[in-house]
């Protein structure tokens, strides 16, 4: 499947893109927005949805002339956040019928015309599937001396895969995932998400808002099944054009984390703590894949089962078995 890149040139308010982004005490935040404009073929079709949950006295103003009018924002206390998945449903809640969606990080960057090449990436999946997810860890990138550098694993696709060694704990179902280089020019069918860059038609925030009862691990299990079972191909596509700073394991964080041990002692007894929260939606996750609970909207669909799911992708959540192919990339699709 190849992308039809002179596709996505007409008709600018026909390919509107609306851009969800939820920011915690983020430092690269105005870059990230700043950079998305600067470096979009088209910065006219885009409208930023930004919850930005930041002490008052470090918000940045936002008042540029390319970014403000086209910016729908929520300010919040940090210390009244309640994780990515809140704020993410926040976020969803600021679309006004754009004819796509993009989730990002609030620390990423982005190639020239990279709004160009997902849309025409965007009209090629949809052709195979009108309800489709466009989805990655994205390459990497570093900050040096102010200025973004980009560091690419591959050019080809990045891929999901179970993260090596991984396997069900016996009280709750999550798994770790990482991605893995494909040297493909075409799309290859996921069977996961990455909350962080996550691409799609504007009408899955009605067909899949964000779960806000979640908190941070088993976001992404849960919505990648949630959309998967209601007949949603999840595509990992050649050449992603955006990228992601992330925390470097060897070193101090760069950002703030909701759950740090110094927001927990601020939030005291008056919020609720990050450990309850997780706790609270570990509780969730396994209703969602052990227990058959009813979630409604939040829950799984009727288009294909978990054991539709398990045979395509390995993992087995009723079984609590993976599959060794669940560890390994696919290709084609």
């Amino acid at each position: 499947m190849s992308p039809a890149p002179l596709a996505a040139r007409s008709a600018p308010a026909a390919h509107s893109l609306f851009i969800s982004v939820a920011a915690f005490c983020e430092p690269l935040l105005e870059f990230t927005l700043l950079n998305a404009i600067a470096q979009a073929r088209h910065p006219e079709r885009l409208v930023f949805g930004l919850v930005e949950q930041q002490w008052p006295e470090h918000r940045p103003a936002l008042d540029q002339q390319e970014l403000a009018p086209r910016l729908r924002r929520l300010q919040l206390h940090p210390l009244e956040a309640r994780g990515p998945c809140w704020a993410r449903a926040l976020a969803m809640s600021l679309y006004q019928g754009e004819r796509w969606f993009l989730q990002i990080d609030a620390h990423s960057c982005f190639e020239p015309g990279w709004d160009e090449r997902l849309i025409a990436w965007g009209l090629a999946c949809q052709a195979h599937n009108p309800n489709f997810l466009i989805s990655a860890y994205p390459n990497p990138f570093r900050m040096v001396e102010g200025q973004a550098q980009p560091e690419p694993v591959t050019r080809g696709v990045l891929a999901h895969v179970v993260k090596s060694g991984c396997t069900f704990a016996a009280e709750h179902p999550t798994l770790l995932f990482e991605s893995v280089p494909v040297d493909s020019e075409q799309a290859v069918l996921g069977l996961h998400v990455a909350g962080g860059c996550l691409f799609g038609p504007g009408h899955l925030v009605q067909a899949l808002p964000y779960d806000p009862f979640l908190y941070f691990h088993g976001e992404e299990q849960a919505y990648a099944l949630r959309a998967w079972t209601r007949g949603w191909d999840i595509f990992h596509i050649p050449d992603l054009p955006l990228y992601h700073a992330y925390l470097d394991p060897q070193a101090p964080p760069s950002r703030p984390l909701h759950w740090s041990a110094e927001l927990e002692a601020l939030r005291g007894r008056t919020q609720a703590s990050a450990a309850a929260l997780q706790s609270a939606a570990a509780a969730r996750l396994r209703a969602l894949l052990w227990d058959g609970a009813d979630l409604g909207v939040y829950g799984l669909g009727q288009a294909r089962s978990l054991d539709d799911y398990a045979a395509f992708s390995g993992i087995d959540y009723r079984a609590r078995r993976i599959h060794p192919g669940a560890y390994k990339a696919r290709f084609g699709y």
